[in-house]
């Protein structure tokens, strides 16, 4: 079984983008995501860094 890619904290950023998360705030190289469902808000905090340790994901 393959590992996980090598991602950005950006490319993360567009991908939860296509599954509804939107940026609420960003502050220093960290960005607040918040997803609204039904059952209520779910919220991330994604770094922005060039690449996210698999351990991340």
């Amino acid at each position: 079984m393959p590992g996980l890619p090598v991602v950005s904290g950006r490319d993360l950023i567009k991908v939860l983008s296509r599954l509804g998360y939107q940026v609420v705030r960003q502050r220093g190289s960290h960005a607040r995501l918040k997803c609204t469902t039904s059952s209520g808000e779910h919220a991330i905090t994604i770094p922005l860094h060039e690449e996210i340790a698999p351990g991340t994901l």
